[in-house]
């Protein structure tokens, strides 16, 4: 069995939750309310230059070359990627600079990449991946979740450019490139370690479970 299959296992009833949750499958039916999903993408642009700081970090903690260079392209991808198509939604929503500066970031979106980070800093690369982890596989695979159910979402004049980011090969071999690097770096690794990287992952999945939930409710605290 694959560590990312032991990972899975001990958080499958989460991910079980993602998949059912109203904000997905708002998505999946293409109403879901778009001040719900105005929310969303602005907390989860305050969260995406946080998750570029894991990159980052985990970067200069390694000389592994490929780590490297898939850091890099993890940051660009997080900054001129996955921000972009939040970037475009704001223009269809009406928000500018100054509107986002008159935002805060909600206590969740605080907690959740506070969590993150202090890992990050505080521990090794191995750490940091297991930290990123989730939000890159969970998104992944959320996406598919949503194509399998009702594919025209793709062609959704709102909620379609959302979708196809996280269906493209880009963001699905990023995310494979971390899971498979999960499998290569926790090979005979000790219990003690294990339960480590468990305890770790299980934590984000659940941060990413409240972050829908926070979304759908627009709560602030």
């Amino acid at each position: 069995m694959k560590f990312t299959d032991v990972l899975y296992e001990n958080t499958k009833e989460i991910w079980e939750k993602y998949y059912s949750h109203p904000f997905i499958e708002g998505i999946t039916r293409g109403n879901l309310d778009i001040e719900k999903f105005k929310f969303y993408m602005i907390q989860d642009y305050f969260y995406l230059y946080d998750y570029a700081k894991l990159f980052a970090l985990a970067l200069i903690k390694t000389d592994d070359r490929k780590l490297i260079e898939n850091f890099a392209k993890s940051i660009d991808y997080t900054i001129n990627g996955e921000m972009e198509i939040h970037r475009s939604y704001m223009r269809k929503l009406g928000i500018d600079d100054e509107d986002l500066g008159n935002e805060r970031k909600a206590l969740l979106t605080t907690s959740y990449t506070s969590y993150m980070l202090n890992q990050a800093q505080r521990k090794g690369c191995d750490i940091v991946i297991i930290s990123l982890l989730s939000c890159a596989w969970t998104y992944a695979e959320i996406a598919k979740k949503i194509n399998e159910k009702n594919s025209d979402i793709r062609n959704h004049e709102f909620f379609g450019q959302w979708l196809t980011g996280y269906l493209s090969d880009d963001f699905q071999n990023e995310a494979d490139f971390y899971k498979n690097f999960v499998n290569e770096f926790a090979q005979n690794i000790t219990e003690e370690k294990q339960n480590e990287y468990i305890e770790i992952f299980k934590t984000c999945c659940i941060y990413e479970l409240k972050f829908w939930d926070m979304a759908y409710n627009q709560s602030y605290d």
